[in-house]
């Protein structure tokens, strides 16, 4: 944990944010909780952003994944699309999160797939689809975003 993972973005992304000296990854990481909980951003645009999270020291007192974590990889994701949905000029603050909860897990690697359902210039919306490694759906989570101009 806590470790440096390379995320996939965009190439002109990239090129966008180090012309203005800005570590894009560093930038879209999942931060100090999301080092805690293991949660590892493999790919990331405006348009798709996969990461994954162990269940194992994410759980409840039932062993299973704990519903707010599966809440903490939704809305790391779908923050993700939507500060690049924004792009540098904007910041994303999440300011509603709903989770639905189909099935518990009690192991392995859950992977989260947030995509956009709207994206406008003052707020964006992702539907973020979180499955077990059988690809059965785990959890069903909406993010909505309010785009502010960066200070």
């Amino acid at each position: 944990m806590g470790e440096q993972h390379a995320v996939k973005f965009p190439q002109e992304v990239l090129d966008e944010y180090a012309a203005l000296g800005i570590d894009l990854p560093a930038l879209f990481s999942a931060g100090h909780l999301g080092e805690r909980m293991d949660i590892r951003v493999l790919e990331a645009s405006a348009d798709r952003v996969v990461g994954t999270m162990p269940v194992e020291g994410n759980t409840q007192p039932y062993g299973l994944l704990h519903g707010g974590a599966s809440a903490v990889l939704a809305e790391t994701l779908g923050s993700v699309g939507a500060m690049l949905h924004g792009g540098i000029s904007k910041i994303a603050v999440g300011v509603d999160l709903n989770c639905t909860h189909h099935r518990g897990v009690r192991a392995g690697l859950v992977t989260g797939v947030a995509t956009p359902v709207h994206r406008g210039r003052s707020t964006a919306t992702y539907e973020i689809v979180i499955t077990d490694e059988e690809s059965r759906r785990v959890c069903t989570a909406r993010l909505t975003c309010l785009l502010r101009d960066a200070g």
